[in-house]
């Protein structure tokens, strides 16, 4: 029931994030404080039950740092492509339109895929500390962190990458397009490719934060560990 639980709330997370994506064109320069704003809310909805990932490189990153297991992986991300596919599609039906997703004109794919993976790492590393932290739990400020990492994101690289930072955001947008609008497929693999590789890399430094924080909250070498029973006179 618990692992339900889960994947009901990923979905209709994923489901209600996205639709603010896909219909947030029209709102113009603020569209990124609107995706910032649904994603922060979402995750104060879902954080407590399902970690509120809504994002196939977020769940990679928690499985990489050992946070989520292989099943609960592939559950996530298919419940995740799911919501995205039903958020666009729903987008669609209630505008007419399909927003799809590409690197902005003129811009180079390396360029492009250098925003993915950079913002990817911002949002990894963001998650991770102030979601999945024991140094940090309990805190209440976890939802607006990540909320606006992502509304930074999309200010910023938006206008260069696209701004998905999310493979699911690139299948369904890229998805949807191609049903509605006889898009191209051909930026997909921008979408998949720069986020896992930047969720990829925000585990990395995460590991090595947090074993320069254990390392310096350790006790003194030969000193007992608070909480230990004195040491037995030889």
């Amino acid at each position: 029931m618990a692992r339900i639980a889960k994947l009901l709330t990923e979905l209709v997370g994923t489901f209600l994030f996205f639709s603010v994506i896909a219909l947030s064109g029209p709102v113009g320069v603020l569209a990124p404080l609107a995706i910032g704003s649904v994603l922060m809310v979402m995750v104060y909805m879902g954080g407590h039950i399902s970690g509120a990932h809504y994002n196939p490189a977020v769940s990679f990153g928690f499985f990489l740092s050992r946070k989520l297991g292989a099943t609960d992986l592939v559950l996530y991300w298919i419940v995740q492509l799911i919501g995205s596919v039903l958020a666009f599609t729903f987008a669609y039906l209630v505008s007419g339109r399909t927003p799809g997703i590409h690197p902005g004109p003129n811009v180079g794919i390396a360029s492009a895929l250098a925003i993915e993976i950079a913002f990817t790492v911002a949002l990894m590393l963001v998650v991770l500390n102030v979601a999945a932290t024991k140094a940090t739990q309990g805190n209440s400020f976890y939802g607006l962190a990540i909320g606006f990492v992502i509304a930074s994101a999309v200010f910023a690289g938006g206008p260069i990458s696209g701004g998905a930072f999310n493979p699911a955001v690139g299948f369904g947008a890229t998805l949807g397009e191609a049903l509605f609008a006889n898009g191209s497929w051909s930026s997909l693999w921008l979408y998949i490719v720069g986020p896992l590789v930047g969720a990829g890399i925000g585990s990395g430094i995460y590991y090595v934060q947090m074993a320069g924080l254990e390392a310096a909250t350790a006790p003194p070498e030969g000193y007992p560990s608070p909480g230990a029973p004195p040491p037995v006179p030889g």
